[in-house]
């Protein structure tokens, strides 16, 4: 080692010189505190024996100093001294001395004490490269997790949480957690919303995050339901997750104009609908989470809600209920109720619960993720052009082309073609910021097609909120014994100067209606004929033939600016 002596007495310096040169040692020394200061300075020492009483600078005051330029770097200091008195010892070991030395000096006592010192020295350089080596490796997963959320984010963000009808807190225990709130607005309108949390904390607990991201956007922007949407990530996340890692999740399909709310719990606190008046109903979860159960025992039937616009929809994880304080106590279901209880008629839910869960833990650290959505119905028209935030794949499909796509017998009740059949519309990128018309046009035909010709039932049925819940349970029970029946869609899409030009023909097996019947277009305050109403809005030109068994609807659209930026022009 590298060792420092300071002493005003040559003799006494030239014996300890000597002794540590024998032991194998590189010596130093100096005649003051002063010139011990700047020779440590200038080049260092491992162990350092200072006289404690010396002139120009005493013992004290360079250890003091040579403490301060070690830094971090331990350096064993060790006083000579052949003072006896308490205090003057004790102020030795609060200048930052170590140990003592005294007169006169002992060998065996010296190598001793400086062996002793050393193997410290070493332990603490060997701790403090581990602890240099675990803080670079955290500042390096730190990085990744930073990377790894922003891209996330750029997945997770695409929908249409910035809706202004949706609220949200997402406070997670770490960078890239478990808990994941997706919102992405349909086809045919509305929206969907999924509300999750995985198994544990931060980075594994995420692991399955983007997968279902990807899956939950993908199908929501091509018109599958929320139940497909289910079906697929549960049979995703069996796969994928290891033994013991699943998903508690709620998918919302809000329809606002139909004012219903459409919900699937599994594993997540209850929900709570907080109506116009104040009051309130909670929702429970009646599934288990996804990636639990096979896709054979699954179950993704969602609760119908009926709603009024100003009815706000609150979805939570379990970070919320589990909030601690700081005697350990969990916010808890009574809480958020007595905080819902306080808002009355004009109070905002989300603000009530989060000025509760506040208050609650005051500046406890949270123990969990932390996410609550509120949801507010409102009326269809505030949510105009909600859509055009959903990114559009680069790609670009054929211009002109004609396809022919056919579901019969069992198939009709089993299977929807709509999302098939408008992603082959969207292969067009002129058609990609019109996905809502289309899908709307393509899901009243195939409605019409499938209710009135092929089942036959009746509109009039829908005149009464009552019938028309006897003409969904007439559907749903005719759906079962359909045979030998047909839905035919021919698609045919033309470039024009300005455009293109999309002719939908949608024929059926049925026995056909009267669509020149003036009731098969909807009243003011029906329930029925607003099919028809919709397609001859959205349309060019709406056909019918063959006594309504072929209808035939011209959709021309115009390239708008967005189109060309993304190559329509170009088609």
């Amino acid at each position: 080692m590298k060792i420092l002596i300071a002493d005003d007495s040559d003799s006494d310096r030239l014996i300890l010189k000597t002794l540590l040169h024998r032991l194998g040692h590189e010596v130093e020394d100096a005649g003051n505190g002063e010139e011990a200061v700047n020779l440590f300075r200038r080049s260092g020492a491992d162990i350092v024996l200072l006289d404690a009483l010396m002139p120009v600078m005493d013992g004290m005051e360079a250890a003091y100093h040579i403490k301060a330029l070690a830094g971090e770097r331990l350096v064993p200091l060790i006083f000579m001294t052949s003072l006896s008195d308490a205090d003057a010892l004790a102020r030795c070991l609060e200048a930052g001395g170590d140990d003592f030395l005294t007169k006169p000096y002992n060998r065996v006592i010296i190598e001793a004490k400086i062996n002793a010192f050393n193997r410290m020295r070493l332990m603490h350089r060997t701790l403090s490269q581990h602890r240099d080596l675990i803080r670079d490796r955290n500042r390096q997963l730190l990085e990744e997790q930073a990377v790894a959320k922003r891209v996330f984010d750029n997945v997770a963000h695409t929908g249409c949480l910035n809706a202004p009808n949706i609220r949200y807190h997402a406070s997670p225990l770490s960078i890239f957690n478990g808990d994941v709130l997706f919102a992405c607005p349909r086809p045919a309108g509305g929206m969907q919303i999924l509300v999750g949390d995985f198994t544990g904390h931060g980075l594994p607990a995420a692991i399955g995050a983007m997968p279902v991201a990807e899956i939950f956007y993908g199908m929501t922007s091509k018109g599958f339901s929320g139940s497909d949407v289910l079906r697929e990530l549960n049979q995703k996340l069996g796969r994928i997750l290891p033994t013991g890692m699943f998903c508690c999740a709620a998918m919302i399909q809000a329809d606002f104009h139909l004012n219903q709310l459409q919900i699937w719990n599994g594993g997540l606190p209850d929900g709570v609908l907080v109506k116009r008046d104040g009051t309130f109903e909670t929702i429970p979860s009646r599934h288990l989470p996804l990636g639990v159960l096979g896709s054979g025992r699954f179950e993704a039937g969602m609760e119908v809600l009926r709603t009024d616009p100003g009815d706000t929809l609150l979805m939570m994880t379990d970070g919320v209920l589990e909030a601690e304080n700081q005697y350990g106590q969990m916010y808890g279901e009574e809480r958020l109720k007595r905080s819902l209880a306080g808002i009355g008629t004009t109070g905002s839910a989300f603000e009530a619960v989060m000025a509760g869960i506040h208050e609650f833990t005051g500046k406890q650290p949270e123990q969990d993720d932390v996410t609550l959505l509120s949801l507010e119905m409102v009326e269809e028209s505030a949510l105009e052009g909600m859509s055009d935030g959903v990114a559009q794949s680069a790609l670009e499909g054929p211009a002109e082309w004609h396809c022919v796509y056919e579901i019969k017998d069992r198939s009709l009740g089993q299977f929807s073609p709509l999302p098939l059949l408008l992603h082959i519309c969207m292969e067009v990128p002129g058609l990609r910021r019109k996905s809502g018309e289309i899908y709307t046009l393509l899901a009243e035909l195939y409605t019409n097609a499938l209710e009135h010709g092929v089942l036959g039932l009746s509109s009039d049925w829908k005149a009464t909120p009552e019938g028309f819940g006897r003409y969904y349970a007439e559907r749903e029970r005719r759906l079962q014994s359909v045979a030998e029946h047909f839905i035919r869609f021919s698609l045919t899409h033309t470039m024009t100067e300005r455009g293109g030009q999309l002719t939908i023909v949608c024929e059926d097996s049925g026995s056909g209606f009267d669509y020149l019947d003036p009731s098969t277009v909807a009243s003011d305050g029906g329930y029925s004929g607003r099919g028809l109403m919709l397609l001859r809005k959205l349309g060019h030109s709406l056909l019918f033939r063959d006594k309504g068994t072929r209808a035939e609807v011209v959709y021309d659209w115009q390239f708008s600016e967005v189109a060309a930026r993304e190559g329509g022009t170009n088609t």
